[in-house]
C-alpha cells in the first residue's frame, strides 16, 4: 500500500522499451479486475509505432507524452465481442444501449486502473489522458474501431524520466460520508479547500489568469460550460455512430 501513497503522474519517459513479456503480464493482472457478469466488456489498443502515435496525437491536443511515451494504451468499451459471441451461439444480444454503455465504462475503467496499479508496482510511470472523450470520433477513425466499440480512456506508459512533486488531494473527511450523504456547508467548503487554495502555485495560477478565485480558473478557463456542452454533443454523436 505504501507505493500508492507515493504515486504521481509521469509525463516524461526514458526512451527505453517496455518488454513485451512484462506488458503481457501487466495485462493478465489487469484483466483479473472485477467485471459485470464476468463479461469483460472492454478491449485495449496498444500503440507502439511512431506513425500510430502521430495519428492519435491531434485527438489529444498534441500533448508531448503521446508521441514520446514508449506505449500509448487506449482502453475501449467493447460490447462487440460479447455480442458477436451471442449471435454465433443463437442468442439475441441487447447490449447496444445506455445501460450497457455505462456498464462497459465501469468494466473498462476497473481494468485500466488495475493495469496502472500493477504497472507502477513494477516501476513504470503512467499518465491518464482526459482528452479521450473530448475527440472520440478522431480516435475511432485512427484506431478503426467498429460498432459497439468506444474509446473511454488513454494511458501513456513508460519508464519515468522525471520525479515530479505530488499534487494535492482533498482530505479523507471531505470525500467519505458515514451512513448517508451529509451536504457541505460553506464552512465545510472553506475548510476542505483551504489547503488547495493556499498553495503558492495555485495563487499564482489565479493571478496569472486575472481571476478572483481558483474556482473561477476552473469554470471560466479550464473547463467552461460552453466547451463541456459542445463536447457532450460530440460525445453523444460518436456514441450513436458506434451503434449505442
Amino acid at each position: 500500500m505504501d507505493s500508492l501513497f507515493n504515486r504521481r503522474t509521469i509525463r516524461k519517459y526514458q526512451q527505453r522499451e517496455v518488454a513485451p513479456d512484462l506488458l503481457n503480464k501487466l495485462f493478465e493482472a489487469a484483466f483479473r479486475a472485477s467485471t459485470c457478469g464476468n463479461m469483460q466488456t472492454y478491449s485495449v489498443i496498444v500503440t507502439r509505432s511512431a506513425e500510430g502515435k502521430e495519428r492519435l496525437s491531434p485527438a489529444h491536443f498534441h500533448q508531448p507524452m503521446v508521441t514520446e511515451a514508449p506505449l500509448v494504451l487506449t482502453f475501449c468499451i467493447d460490447l462487440r465481442r460479447f455480442s458477436t459471441w451471442c449471435k454465433l451461439r443463437k442468442a439475441d444480444p441487447g447490449y447496444d444501449n445506455l445501460e450497457w454503455f455505462v456498464t462497459g465504462a465501469v468494466d473498462t475503467l476497473l481494468a485500466a486502473q488495475t493495469f496502472c496499479v500493477a504497472a507502477e508496482e513494477q516501476g513504470l510511470g503512467i499518465c491518464y489522458l482526459g482528452t479521450t472523450t473530448y475527440n472520440p470520433e478522431q480516435i475511432i477513425e485512427a484506431l478503426r474501431l467498429p460498432e459497439l466499440v468506444f474509446p473511454l480512456t488513454t494511458i501513456t506508459v513508460g519508464w519515468p524520466d522525471e520525479a515530479p512533486e505530488q499534487t494535492d488531494r482533498l482530505p479523507v473527511e471531505g470525500i467519505v460520508h458515514d451512513e448517508y450523504y451529509r451536504d457541505y456547508t460553506p464552512a465545510d467548503i472553506d475548510r476542505l479547500y483551504a489547503y488547495k487554495e493556499g498553495l503558492a502555485e495555485n495563487r499564482k495560477f489565479v493571478a496569472d489568469n486575472g481571476k478572483e478565485t481558483l474556482a473561477q480558473v476552473f469554470t471560466d478557463i479550464r473547463y467552461t460550460r460552453e466547451a463541456a456542452e459542445a463536447m457532450s454533443e460530440k460525445l453523444w454523436q460518436a456514441m450513436k455512430q458506434q451503434g449505442f
